[in-house]
């Protein structure tokens, strides 16, 4: 590993910036961040990850690890780890395992691993992602919406196994725009919102809602959702649909949703680590397993994040971010490239409410509810 913590200008790192010099610029948070949002994997990876997390002040990690990775990733970063259960994205038979095989995924995090969280995936992709869903309606499944019959039974497993619910509920507007624009096939934004509300009102546990809620776009709708569900939190990952959006608003606006949900926004990067990342010969088809392909460039990969999220909520920032947003070319090809990013505007928020979103808000929630159940 270079001692630089940089591999020069790449799309996670368009300003060439010394990854482990900003960190120390940073310096330590106002309190040790708990991620409570990641996809870690690989022996290697894992290693290099936690170098850049602790660099960055990071003191644990809750991650979404496909089961068969969980023992590795449970050697390399011991007491550092904690496991949500998540559905076998890896599994040949997709079928069985967005179904009936996430009931038993479930129950092995929860005996193995301790495991006091599971992963409601909902984004409009599963539609793309299980075959038998690809040309049903909307509203017609037994898999495809949040509400859905697998759902409920998934979450009544959890429930069972003393869990508490991550929810993925939708995706950037963005992608609604262009991706997911067939609304009889994958349903409006506004409708992915309807069954999540059942499903809240249906199991009181505490939920965290990815993606800041998956409208970062909205706050005045987050504002609603928040008011109508005190079971509901919502998490800071994603970092660059986070970073682009949280950047649009006027500053005072973001920072004044921020201070009036305090307590119930936590921190979380949605970093995804692969031992693809560290060499060339690409052992796995994920479209993320190109993202790198040294150790070097895993650092900066993983570090990128950690850099971006804590230049937003702590400083006075104001420029490109250091990032590059393949949404911009997606949107406006005209005008953007693969490598362009958007400005990045800090937020320089207050001590106490960076504590609160770093570690407060995890430990009053989450680790309340792993203590107890």
């Amino acid at each position: 590993m270079s001692s630089s913590g940089t591999a020069g200008i790449s799309a996670d790192n368009l300003g060439g910036l010394d990854y482990e010099a900003e960190a120390a610029r940073l310096g330590p948070p106002v309190v040790p961040i708990v991620d409570a949002h990641s996809h870690i994997h690989g022996e290697v990876a894992s290693q290099i990850w936690r170098r850049a997390a602790s660099l960055y002040g990071v003191r644990l990690v809750y991650t979404m690890s496909q089961i068969v990775q969980a023992d590795v990733v449970r050697e390399s970063l011991g007491e550092m780890v904690r496991f949500i259960a998540m559905p076998s994205f890896w599994d040949a038979d997709r079928e069985r395992a967005f179904r009936i095989g996430y009931c038993e995924v479930i129950e092995q995090f929860a005996s193995r691993y301790g495991a006091r969280m599971m992963k409601i995936w909902r984004s409009p992709a599963v539609r793309d992602v299980v075959p038998s869903l690809a040309d049903a309606r909307v509203g017609t499944t037994d898999l495809a919406e949040i509400d859905s019959p697998w759902c409920v039974e998934h979450a009544r497993v959890a429930e069972r196994c003393g869990m508490m619910i991550m929810v993925h509920v939708a995706d950037p507007d963005n992608w609604f725009a262009k991706k997911y624009n067939n609304p009889e096939k994958y349903g409006t934004k506004s409708f992915q919102y309807l069954g999540l509300e059942r499903m809240l009102d249906r199991f009181s546990c505490p939920w965290i809602a990815a993606h800041m809620g998956g409208w970062p776009e909205n706050l005045a709708f987050l504002d609603g959702l928040l008011s109508r569900h005190p079971n509901l939190h919502l998490d800071t990952s994603a970092m660059r649909w986070i970073v682009r959006e949280l950047s649009k608003h006027p500053t005072g606006e973001v920072s004044g949703f921020l201070v009036k949900w305090r307590g119930r926004i936590i921190f979380g990067s949605d970093i995804v680590t692969s031992d693809d990342h560290t060499r060339l010969d690409k052992q796995s088809k994920s479209t993320k397993a190109d993202q790198a392909s040294s150790p070097e460039g895993a650092f900066v990969l993983y570090a990128s994040r950690y850099w971006a999220l804590r230049t937003l909520f702590e400083t006075s920032h104001e420029g490109d971010a250091n990032i590059a947003d393949p949404d911009l070319a997606m949107m406006e090809p005209e005008r953007f490239t693969a490598m362009s990013s958007p400005p990045l505007r800090g937020l320089a928020l207050p001590r106490e409410v960076l504590s609160t979103i770093y570690s407060g808000a995890h430990d009053a929630v989450i680790d309340a509810w792993w203590r107890t159940h």
